[in-house]
């Protein structure tokens, strides 16, 4: 038998859905529930009541609505009525993220949409100090992301301000930025400004002012927040403030630590925020991921194999995968190149045999995803030396065949 019925968007009617379904079935652990979705309140709500939550990729719905594919919301939600009743379908239950796992995926998220905020801001004030300031490029001297040059260019977003500036106004402001040359960059202002310059239109200054000084404030801010992030990440991962970049604490609290935060930290080219960008987008429920390749199928490194007839045909990337992990692994494995000894080998052979720079890094991550499933397995950190010996046992009987 099956019923449709809707409800309102909100506590009320999400309320009145749980007790209906609590009418037909006493034991929420029985009851499960097909979403497009696998995060958002109203998951988090369904997880809190007891329901057995099952996440499902929107173009899986979407195959079975038949040749005209129409959409619409009745058939969509019948149509995950019955994947939840198919024995034969393997739909993986939703284990949610921990109180710790969950505030690190969200932080480690955040700052990635801050680094990309980051870099279009970053352009922007760069195409608008070429604009009618771009004395104040060769000021940066290349760092236009500098915290000194950025509270510069909010203060004084303009030549004709900024040229107004006695040497020892600019020299307080430089030591009030904790620059270690006061003396030195006040020096550097005044001679590139005393140089010959386009001037622009008087009105096009007027009209940039404004917007450098927007953009340089929100690279400020930009740059502060996600400072703060990083050194919370170091603080989840390790369940303490640590000094500098060490990594370990003094006195860790376990109450407060991720799990296994110590192994991630111990993988070449992972630091403060690849790590935990990598930990919350695995959970601390690892053991979800029965074997290595059902981690690499999850951050998408694993190729897709089809078989039809007599041919045979790889795709190198898959396309239902996390794509925030995805991302951290292959920045992982490109970071790892230059930590670790056997990583540049490893991606100069793959280039060698004819794969692409993405192709390389790929294969590497999948590399990388295998020792962390087997670091997580055993509870230990990487060893470089262990892994060195264990790979060259491994590949010595293939080098002893082919000689």
């Amino acid at each position: 038998m099956i019923k449709q019925f809707r409800i309102p968007h909100g506590p009320e009617g999400i309320n009145r859905l749980i007790e209906r379904c609590l009418e037909l079935e006493p034991d929420p652990a029985e009851i499960r529930v097909v979403l497009e979705t696998r995060h958002g309140l109203l998951v988090e709500t369904l997880v809190e009541a007891g329901f057995t939550v099952v996440p499902v990729n929107p173009d899986l719905v979407a195959r079975r609505r038949g040749p005209a594919r129409k959409k619409d919301d009745a058939e969509d939600a019948r149509i995950c009525c019955l994947l939840a009743l198919d024995t034969y379908t393997e739909l993986r239950a939703l284990i949610p993220h921990g109180q710790i796992g969950a505030e690190l995926r969200a932080i480690s998220r955040d700052d990635v949409r801050a680094a990309r905020d980051e870099r279009r801001v970053g352009n922007r004030l760069r195409a608008d100090l070429l604009a009618v300031f771009p004395a104040a490029i060769e000021i940066a001297d290349g760092d236009l992301s500098s915290a000194v040059f950025l509270k510069l260019m909010e203060r004084w977003p303009s030549a004709d301000a900024l040229a107004a500036v006695s040497r020892e106004e600019l020299g307080a402001f430089a030591r009030s930025c904790r620059h270690g040359w006061p003396g030195r960059f006040a020096d550097r202002v005044i001679q590139t400004l005393s140089q010959p310059q386009l001037n622009a239109q008087p009105g096009l200054v007027q009209a940039k002012t404004g917007s450098i000084r927007l953009a340089a404030a929100q690279l400020l801010l930009l740059r502060t927040q996600r400072r703060l992030w990083e050194r919370r990440m170091g603080e989840l991962l390790l369940g303490g403030h640590r000094p500098a970049r060490a990594k370990t604490v003094k006195d860790p609290d376990p109450a407060k630590t991720f799990p296994a935060g110590e192994i991630y930290l111990s993988m070449p080219g992972l630091g403060d925020r690849l790590a935990a960008r990598v930990a919350g987008e695995i959970g601390e429920h690892w053991h979800q991921f029965a074997t290595p390749n059902a981690l690499q199928c999850y951050a998408g490194q694993a190729p897709v194999t089809r078989r039809s007839g007599r041919s045979e045909h790889t795709v190198a990337r898959r396309l239902a995968f996390n794509r925030y992990l995805g991302e951290a692994v292959l920045q992982w494995a490109f970071c790892s190149i230059t930590r670790s000894a056997w990583a540049r080998p490893f991606y100069n052979a793959k280039i060698a045999a004819g794969d692409r720079h993405s192709s390389a890094l790929r294969k590497l991550g999948n590399r990388w995803l295998e020792l962390l499933w087997h670091c997580l397995r055993l509870g230990r950190t990487y060893n470089e030396d262990v892994h060195t010996a264990n790979r060259n046992r491994a590949l010595a009987p293939t080098t002893q065949a082919e000689g």
